[in-house]
């Protein structure tokens, strides 16, 4: 019934637009540059549904139902055939003109101009504000990441009932743990005050500031998701996103503003002061500690700035950790193989859990543990964080090959065309992984003496956009996934389907001399062999 009712909506003005919309030579003007570069068109998918919007109706109705990555696959793999990679899909007959008439659109009312949402000279400034502060010493707070794995340990102790389950936890979700876990480590970051969503007994009482309200810190996480579903449909219906209600949207870019300004005049009202006035429950002086707002303040003192810089980064930070983590799970507890080996590699490494001094090091987690790091890899390559992707062509340019009969043939781009990048899809293609592309085998990574990146794989981005923010995301998830092995046994027993629910078990490991012993349910593996 929505759709129907946008649909009517949009039909005068789609009928005006089409009536005035001026007539030129463009069409024409495309087809001989494209044969001056030696260009072939690539297959066009049929249009489809009422004004052509079917597509567009289609992948949104999918995303509703959360798998709108698979349905990219399926749409093109069942009209255009497995071996189509490239194809123009019509919608309407709309054209986007630049990302700033698109992405930003979307997503500035909630976040504003940053590193995330602008382009050209405004996104060069804001990395260049904010690159620096993701130097190799800036995201190395151990200590930091440990005091939320502990709420997270204990928030999963919540679950268990050895008496009544022979030492399993009842089934419950990873996911939302995880995103309050990232959402905690990631407000601490960047404001020096964790909203604390897995324990609030933890918040610490603020500092009253004159003309502002305290900041909502118990819904901030809801108002994130909330205002950017709306979003997806928003960037969905483009210029059309206008007739969408405003009232639920509004409402969650005004909480997530406050929350963000709050404590942006408080930095700026205090000054220096502002990292005297913070919790540091490690005992170091708040001098060695780093608080992104802080450093920002260094450089500018706009609060509009201030509050979108630090907003782009939370967005980012919290909800990619967040996923990865909850996909390395999710492929963990259905390949019992590969839970084994990685535990195996963390307990030789690291030794079993210890509470107190859990023993891992920031050298380790930069360079890597070698099974780890092709966990992350074919995680990443599954189920990328960020599933679907869009560049704008500045210039006339063109595609290095899916174009002619036989998809080897350049093809033309015009100036101010949207290209998607299903990344998604990219890492299902058999030509491109092998015949076994739909397997989870992290060995793939290590074959042959190590698999390269390239830009078949582009979890993160690539190039000038590639973001900042990975290397952050790579060694929170190391983290927390070592501090996860070291204290947790196997996900699933025998008599449990691969599909059932996570479920965790404690065992008992055994060190002495150059042997670890590490027991997983009837697998024993013995490094001392």
């Amino acid at each position: 019934m929505f759709f129907v009712i946008i649909a009517a909506l949009v039909l005068p003005i789609f009928l005006i637009y089409r009536h005035f919309s001026p007539r030129d030579d463009k069409k024409q003007r495309y087809a001989e540059e494209a044969r001056r570069r030696g260009c072939a068109p690539a297959p066009v998918m049929r249009k489809k549904g009422f004004l052509g919007f079917g597509h567009l109706l289609d992948g949104l109705k999918a995303s509703r139902q959360e798998r709108g990555p698979q349905h990219v696959i399926e749409a093109i793999d069942g009209e255009m055939g497995p071996d189509v990679h490239t194809v123009i899909v019509p919608i309407s007959d709309y054209e986007l003109i630049d990302v700033s008439e698109h992405r930003t659109a979307s997503w500035k009312p909630m976040f504003g101009l940053g590193i995330f949402t602008s382009r050209g000279e405004q996104w060069k400034q804001s990395r260049a504000l904010v690159r620096p502060q993701f130097a190799t010493d800036q995201i190395n707070d151990l200590e930091l990441y440990e005091r939320h794995v502990q709420q997270l340990f204990a928030a999963i102790d919540k679950h268990q009932n050895r008496e009544h389950n022979e030492g399993f936890t009842h089934p419950f979700d990873l996911q939302p743990l995880f995103y309050n876990m990232a959402l905690d480590v990631m407000t601490e970051m960047l404001y020096g005050h964790s909203v604390h969503s897995q324990d609030p007994s933890e918040r610490v009482e603020l500092p009253s500031l004159p003309g502002y309200d305290p900041p909502d810190r118990e819904r901030i996480g809801y108002h994130m998701d909330g205002g950017k579903a709306w979003i997806e449909i928003r960037g969905a219906f483009w210029k059309y996103r206008w007739l969408l209600p405003p009232w639920w949207f509004n409402e969650h870019c005004a909480a997530i503003h406050k929350y963000a300004e709050w404590f942006v005049q408080l930095r700026l009202q205090q000054g220096e002061k502002y990292m005297d006035g913070l919790r540091h429950q490690s005992g170091r002086p708040n001098s060695d500690r780093f608080v992104l707002l802080n450093e920002l303040a260094h450089v500018t003192q706009d609060p509009v700035e201030l509050r979108s810089q630090t907003l782009n980064v939370l967005t980012a930070g919290r909800d990619t950790t967040a996923a990865l983590l909850g996909w390395i799970f999710y492929f963990l507890s259905r390949h019992r193989d590969v839970w084994v080996r990685l535990r195996c590699e963390i307990i030789l490494i690291y030794g079993p859990y210890q509470e107190d001094d859990p023993g891992v090091t920031f050298r380790q987690l930069r360079d890597g543990l070698h099974y780890l790091t092709a966990v992350i890899n074919e995680t990443l390559r599954m189920a990328p964080v960020v599933p679907l992707n869009d560049r704008i062509s500045l210039r006339d340019t063109v595609l290095p090959r899916g174009g002619g009969p036989n998809r080897d043939k350049p093809v033309f781009v015009p100036e101010g065309t949207q290209i998607l990048i299903p990344t998604y899809a990219l890492g299902q293609r058999p030509d491109i992984w092998g015949p076994d592309a739909d397997q989870y085998r992290p060995e793939r990574w290590l074959e042959n003496g190590g698999r390269k990146f390239g830009f078949e794989y582009v979890p993160f981005g690539g190039g000038a956009r590639q973001c900042l923010g990975q290397q952050l995301a790579r060694i929170k998830a190391s983290y927390v996934v070592i501090r996860m092995l070291q204290r947790y046994d196997a996900i699933l027993s025998a008599e449990y389907p691969p599909d059932a629910p996570i479920r965790f078990h404690h065992t008992i490991e055994n060190r002495s001399g150059s042997g670890v012993q590490v027991r997983v349910h009837d697998s024993t593996w013995d490094d001392s062999s």
